[in-house]
């Protein structure tokens, strides 16, 4: 689902709000999550997920072409861990796939 197919959704199921309306809304809630992370906070929305910022330390890597060792600097980075409910809600929906019939 993209940000866009959600705008159309919520417009959808709220007749009441416009798509610009529903389009603003979106952006007002991803924007005020972005800046809290930004800032260091810790998100968390029951039943769903929380997001967090985790801390990926320095290493020694290598350039691909070359096969020089790189210093990879220090980084911050989002990470989201799924809730319970969010888990047993994909578990449950998980697709059947069909059994693949054995090469001869």
């Amino acid at each position: 689902m993209t940000r866009s197919d959600l705008v159309n959704q919520l417009a959808e199921r709220f007749g009441q709000l416009t798509q610009r309306d529903t389009e603003f809304a979106v952006k007002t809630i991803l924007d005020a999550m972005s800046d809290a992370l930004a800032r260091g906070h810790r998100i968390e929305i029951r039943g769903f997920g929380s997001f967090s910022i985790n801390r990926r330390p320095p290493r020694l890597g290598r350039n691909p072409r070359s096969g020089e060792k790189v210093t990879i600097p220090e980084k911050l980075v989002p990470h989201f861990k799924p809730g319970k409910a969010l888990r047993e809600a994909v578990d449950e929906r998980l697709p059947v796939q069909d059994e693949v019939p054995a090469a001869a």
